[in-house]
């Protein structure tokens, strides 16, 4: 079939490459020159593992194209991905300014045809209707400057004859994961008033589907849920504002579990095995970032507001993240009393492994807050540590390897759970530092193993 993607971060970047590996004709829109540019070059301009692979193979079979074009674009699509930003605005409702003009080009250009237009962005509840009326007040323009300039015949018949429709089809990607989950999905998503363009969809991602592509490829068919718009966006918000709360439910008996005197590891295993609960989101640590659970759960918050409900639960789930994110520093007050004049090294700066993504991550709330008790702050990331992302950070010196950042520290915290700090030669980083403490703010490493070479080991609700 034939895709175009307009938007080509973490979400369309990946659905277009993925499209492309599955045999589809793809051309990708983005309106940053350089940025296309580095994609036509077969480089991936975000780091996300096997993406750069895909893209390279996609490139060569011819089944991808990138373009600032969003007219080249439109035209040979005949499914239309809005995949642009919806950054979180501060009253917590999302931005969906660049939805807007992305629906608003695709109806100035839109001729005969039938296209489906399908929301891939993470849009509010409601925005299926907006966006079919979005792209008719393009056509609508278009028609009015086709009269206006005089113009009548082929030009304006074509414009007229439009047909199309609109579809929701939210992403369920883990940054860090996001091509693994995208051939091997829990389920796929739907929502649309239309049959035809539930079938051209379902037809789009029969490969998927039918696992064709997928790791195990002898499990049964990926799961279609087929429902109307408004289900089909809330069904994102609500996956993700579920998971967050489970987070923060985790961290909230961690913070229980320091004060009795409870491991929360051996909690957090126990009521896991149920089958009702599930052991998946209940490690404690130091609190959810990124650009997915903070904006889609306060989205959620600000519709309910909207129409006159407080959401409560989903509140609290913020407020005890926001709370978490500190307990790293209180744990480094219990150990070193007076931070002002101490050295404090963080492991890790992105809000998860497998990513360079930075986007509200704890390790900035530390460094922040670090600063202002007057503690000097340095770091060290197995991605960050090596891109140009260092040069925009400020209040932390970041080296380039984990012996520097333990070189004069007083404590180590560890911030993100990257696999390689699992491995570390913290013998010898115990050697460097002023004093060998490890906040393990993941409870993610050996315990007993530090502690043999002489680390104090303090853990979140551990």
């Amino acid at each position: 079939m034939r895709v175009c993607v307009i938007g080509t971060g973490y979400v369309g970047l990946v659905t277009g490459a993925c499209l492309a590996h599955t045999g589809h004709e793809v051309i990708c829109v983005d309106n940053n020159e350089e940025k296309v540019k580095t994609m036509k070059a077969g480089r991936s301009p975000i780091y996300e593992p096997g993406l750069s692979e895909i893209m390279t193979a996609a490139i060569q079979s011819g089944n991808i194209e990138f373009t600032t074009d969003l007219e080249a674009g439109v035209h040979h699509g005949d499914i239309l991905f809005i995949a642009v930003g919806t950054p979180a605005l501060p009253t917590g409702d999302s931005d969906t300014r660049y939805v807007e003009a992305v629906a608003r080009g695709i109806g100035a250009h839109l001729k005969q045809g039938y296209k489906v237009i399908v929301n891939k962005s993470t849009v509010p509840i409601g925005s299926g209707d907006w966006v079919r009326s979005i792209v008719l007040d393009g056509i609508a323009e278009r028609e009015k400057a086709l009269v206006g300039s005089g113009k009548t015949g082929e030009d304006l018949v074509n414009h007229i004859e439009v047909d199309f429709d609109v579809v929701s089809n939210p992403e369920f990607l883990r940054e860090g994961s996001a091509v693994y989950d995208t051939f091997n999905p829990d389920r796929i998503v739907l929502g649309s008033n239309s049959d035809r363009a539930l079938t051209m969809m379902q037809e789009l991602y029969a490969p998927i589907v039918n696992r064709e592509v997928a790791q195990e490829k002898d499990l049964p068919p990926v799961p279609v849920v087929m429902t109307d718009l408004c289900s089909a966006e809330m069904i994102k918000y609500a996956a993700n504002s579920f998971l967050a709360t489970k987070i923060s439910f985790i961290n909230e008996v961690a913070n229980i579990c320091d004060r009795v005197g409870a491991d929360v590891t051996q909690v957090a295993k126990g009521i896991g095995l149920d089958s009702r609960i599930g052991n998946k989101f209940l490690n404690a640590g130091i609190g959810w970032g990124g650009s997915c659970f903070p904006k889609d759960v306060s989205a959620l918050v600000h519709t309910a507001d909207d129409y006159g409900y407080d959401a409560q639960l989903l509140k609290s789930a913020v407020e005890v993240n926001q709370r978490q994110r500190l307990m790293a520093l209180e744990k480094l007050q219990h150990e070193l009393k007076i931070l002002k004049g101490k050295t404090i090294g963080l492991l890790g700066l992105t809000f998860k492994p497998d990513t360079d993504d930075m986007r509200d991550a704890p390790s900035l709330v530390l460094i922040e807050n670090l600063n202002r008790l007057g503690a000097k702050v340095k770091a060290y990331d197995p991605i960050v540590s090596q891109t140009g992302l260092r040069s925009g950070l400020s209040g932390v010196y970041v080296e380039t390897d984990p012996e520097r950042l333990a070189d004069g520290c007083d404590a180590l915290v560890l911030v993100t759970d990257w696999k390689q700090f699992a491995e570390l030669d913290y013998t010898k980083m115990a050697s460097l530092m002023h004093t060998p403490i490890m906040v393990d703010g993941r409870n993610f490493l050996d315990r007993t193993q530090l502690e043999a070479i002489g680390f104090r080991y303090v853990g979140i609700g551990r």
